[in-house]
């Protein structure tokens, strides 16, 4: 029997993978190359779109670097690929988009266990995994629809700028807080600068601007002209914002960051800009920062719609269906948020799966755990069901009486790097 995966980015990549590398039959479907969402471009498998940062790589000090490090010891494929392709970033892990989709793609297509058919598929299996992401396709989103019901959002990605475009001689090298070797190229700001671009943010063209109006824009991803229409210093103190850095012995007003887009560094990433803005305007706005005066935009910031089930009613903390438990659903269809969270799921799917195979039950990684946490998360009653993160707040309590804020993450990274660890053991035994 082969095991069916729908989709084949981030999660669906980390699912096959994982039943593969452990001696499971998988079929892996992705539309690619014959059909495209409105989002992805490439036809390689785990195609990055919005941006080529993973967050933060600090396992002791944040919630997503922690989540990060119980994929490297869970087997996560998609962390194999993020080291083969990584960029200087800071403290940040960025990665090389082609080379890391590269990665992925020969990994699955050369394994003996995963076959790989380019359709699109129009139902859901009764065995199986669904990964097809918050875009997934008419057909089988109409499926979805019918069957379970479904939520949605809009979020945009960033423009990214040729590296020899840009006016150096206007800009300087630091990692704020002097963390990381230099690894974001800082464009400074005066106050008469950083108000004038806000004003031209304001005022300019958006794409679709009166259904933009009425969308649901996803609060961790929110277009750079939606942030500023809450107030003239709201990037000041969002992405724009100055602190822990200096340029001529002094704090600037406001700071755009560009990091690396590729491994060369010939491509760069407005840290922060995403935006919908329709292409003209975002040339002639971002122009306006001095270091981006004659900028020549490679790629432009797009928004898009993220369809997810309403998750506490329809599935179980396994990410299994309510109504079929052995149907799985992974990724940011299920209501997690962001590339981390969506491959996350499908790596702990990949281990559902495996049992589900075997003629065992599911075991759920306890809450002490980031990814343990976000799939009870998924599945907990909520009548204001959001997409959510990694972070702190969804991780069980301890500690609360080390006052040193600190010291109290690094004590909840460790008991949930030995309990993902334990999880490991009995899940895999």
């Amino acid at each position: 029997m082969k095991i069916p995966v729908i989709g084949g980015g981030l999660a669906g990549s980390e699912t096959a993978y994982f039943l593969a590398q452990h001696g499971l039959s998988v079929v892996l479907y992705d539309m690619k190359p014959k059909k495209f969402t409105p989002a992805h471009t490439s036809e390689k498998f785990g195609e990055l779109v919005c941006s080529n940062s993973l967050k933060s790589d600090d396992v002791y000090g944040n919630a997503c670097g922690l989540l990060k490090e119980e994929m490297r010891r869970l087997g996560s494929l998609t962390m194999q690929a993020a080291e083969a392709s990584r960029v200087p970033a800071g403290g940040a892990l960025a990665v090389d988009r082609e080379l890391f989709a590269s990665f992925i793609t020969e990994k699955l297509k050369n394994h003996p266990n995963i076959e790989i058919v380019s359709e699109e598929i129009a139902d859901m299996p009764p065995f199986g995994v669904v990964a097809t992401g918050p875009l997934t396709s008419d057909l089988l989103g109409e499926a979805i629809v019918k069957r379970f019901g479904v939520l949605h959002f809009y979020d945009a990605s960033a423009p990214v700028v040729s590296a020899e475009s840009i006016d150096f001689s206007k800009t300087f090298t630091q990692d704020r807080y002097g963390r990381g070797e230099g690894d974001y190229v800082n464009c400074p700001m005066t106050k008469e600068e950083y108000e004038a671009f806000v004003d031209a943010l304001l005022h300019a063209e958006r794409a679709e601007l009166h259904e933009f109006e009425k969308r649901d824009v996803f609060e961790g991803c929110m277009p750079v002209e939606v942030m500023a229409a809450r107030g003239k210093d709201t990037l000041r103190f969002g992405p724009f914002k100055p602190v822990g850095l200096q340029f001529g012995g002094a704090r600037p007003y406001a700071v755009l960051q560009l990091r690396k887009e590729n491994a060369a560094g010939t491509s760069l990433n407005l840290v922060g800009c995403q935006t919908n803005l329709r292409f003209g305007e975002q040339r002639r706005v971002f122009s306006m920062i001095p270091a981006l005066a004659h900028a020549e935009f490679e790629r432009y910031g797009v928004m898009h719609r993220n369809t997810y089930l309403e998750s506490p009613r329809c599935l179980n903390a396994d990410f299994s269906s309510r109504d079929n438990p052995k149907l799985f659903f992974a990724g940011q269809i299920t209501g997690v948020e962001g590339y981390v969270e969506s491959a996350a799921s499908g790596l702990i799917c990949g281990y559902h799966v495996r049992r589900i195979a075997l003629g065992m039950q599911p075991i759920v990684p306890p809450n002490t755990t980031v990814i343990g946490a976000l799939s009870r998360y998924v599945a907990a009653p909520n009548k204001d069901f959001q997409p959510m993160n990694a972070n702190y707040g969804v991780l069980a309590g301890g500690f609360e009486e080390v006052r040193d804020k600190k010291e109290r993450k690094k004590l909840l990274a460790e008991r949930a790097l030995s309990d993902i660890e334990r999880f490991k053991t009995q899940s895999l035994g």
